[in-house]
C-alpha cells in the first residue's frame, strides 16, 4: 500500500500537518509513505516509519517544481494521496483515494481545518517522529545532564516584524532562571536555537546571557540542528519561549511547554497547538506603526508572567516521549 503525502514548503505549516501523517502511520500499518515538501521542512520527516522517499521541492520559476514532482510520482499508482497544497499533481496521478485541503476556515485554528481533510474531529495533535539515534544526537549537543532545567529560546523568525526585541529575550531568560526555574537541584541552563543565517539577530541574546550566566550555562545551538534534531533538543527543555515561527511549532509538537509571541500574524490561526502551549499577543499597534514597533510594545513583564503561569500549570516533568 502506497501513500503520497504532499505537505507544505514552510516549516511551521509542515509541522502542523504532522498530526495527520501520524494518524495515517498508525491507522495504515501496511502502508509505505512518500512525502513531498519544501527543502527546509524535508528533514522533519526523515524518521517517519515505513518511509520510502522524501521529495524535496525547491521552488522554480513558473511553478516548475510542481512539474518536477509530477514527473517523479506519475508513474506509480497510489492507494491514497493526501494533498495539503491543493495542487494539480494529486488530480493527475492514479490514486485509489484522494484527500485534499482546499484552504480551510480562517475563523478556526489551521490544525482544526487540516483535521477536517480526513474527517478527524478533534484533530490529531502535531507530533515529531523521533527515534533513539536522533535523541542520542541531541544528548551530545546538549552536553552532560547537570540535573537543572533547560529554558529554550527562539529569538528569530522568518522576518523581523515577527521578532520580539533581542534584549527582552535575554532579560526574560535571566528573570526565569533566577525565579520560576531556580528550584531545581542544579542551576538552569538556557538554550538558544535558530538557523545560522539568523545568528546576527541572536548574537545579542547569546552575548548577554554568556556575560551574566557564564558560558557553561548557555547552550548555543544556532545553526547546529535541522528541524527534527531541534525537536529532539527541545524535548529535553522545561519551557520554550519564542516568536511565531516554525521552531515554535516544532517545540509544541515535541510536547515541550511552549509560549509563542505574536504581533502582526494571526494567533487564532497559528498559535502553538497542544495542552501545554499558549500564545501571548502584542497590543494592537497605533495606525501607521511598523510590525517591529508592535512587537516592541509587548512588555517583558507580560511575557514573564505568562511564562511563569504556564510553568505553574505544567505538572509532568520530564514529559513522556511522543510515540514513535
Amino acid at each position: 500500500m502506497r501513500v503520497l503525502f504532499i505537505t507544505s514548503t514552510r516549516l511551521g505549516d509542515a509541522v502542523l500537518t504532522t498530526g495527520l501523517l501520524g494518524h495515517l502511520v498508525h491507522q495504515m500499518p501496511d502502508a509505505r509513505f512518500t512525502i513531498a515538501c519544501g527543502p527546509i521542512a524535508a528533514p522533519l520527516f526523515r524518521a517517519v516509519p515505513r518511509l520510502d522517499e522524501i521529495i524535496a521541492m525547491p521552488k522554480r520559476r513558473l511553478a516548475g517544481h510542481w512539474l518536477d514532482l509530477w514527473r517523479q510520482v506519475a508513474g506509480r499508482r497510489w492507494d491514497l494521496v493526501v494533498d495539503l497544497r491543493n495542487s494539480a499533481v494529486s488530480r493527475l496521478v492514479l490514486a485509489g483515494r484522494r484527500a485534499t485541503f482546499r484552504g480551510g476556515d480562517d475563523r478556526q485554528p489551521k490544525v482544526v481545518s487540516l483535521g477536517q481533510v480526513l474527517g478527524l474531529e478533534p484533530p490529531p495533535n502535531p507530533r515529531l517522529f523521533l527515534n533513539d539515534a536522533i535523541r542520542d544526537e541531541a544528548r551530545v549537543l546538549l552536553g552532560p545532564d547537570t540535573g537543572g532545567p533547560i529554558l529554550a529560546l527562539g529569538p528569530a523568525a522568518n522576518w523581523t516584524g515577527k521578532e520580539w526585541p533581542a534584549d527582552r529575550f535575554a532579560a526574560l531568560a535571566l528573570r526565569m532562571v533566577a525565579g520560576p526555574l531556580a528550584a531545581g537541584p542544579s542551576p538552569a541552563r538556557v538554550m538558544v536555537l535558530a538557523a545560522e543565517a539568523e545568528r546576527p539577530r541572536c548574537a545579542p541574546v547569546l552575548d548577554a546571557l554568556g556575560a551574566a550566566l557564564g558560558a557553561g550555562r548557555v547552550i548555543d545551538l544556532v545553526g547546529r540542528t535541522d528541524p527534527l534534531l531541534a525537536g529532539a533538543c527541545l524535548e529535553r527543555a522545561r519551557l520554550f519561549v519564542g516568536n511565531d515561527s516554525g521552531l515554535m511549532h516544532v517545540a509544541a509538537a515535541a510536547g515541550t511547554p511552549t509560549l509563542g509571541l505574536f504581533g502582526p500574524t494571526p494567533s487564532h490561526l497559528y498559535a502553538p497547538w497542544g495542552s501545554q502551549a499558549r500564545a501571548v499577543v502584542a497590543p494592537v499597534a497605533e495606525p501607521g506603526a511598523s510590525p517591529e514597533a508592535r512587537m516592541a510594545a509587548l512588555s517583558l513583564s507580560h511575557v514573564a508572567d505568562a511564562a511563569a503561569e504556564l510553568l505553574a500549570q505544567v505538572t509532568a516533568y520530564p514529559h513522556a516521549h511522543p510515540v514513535t
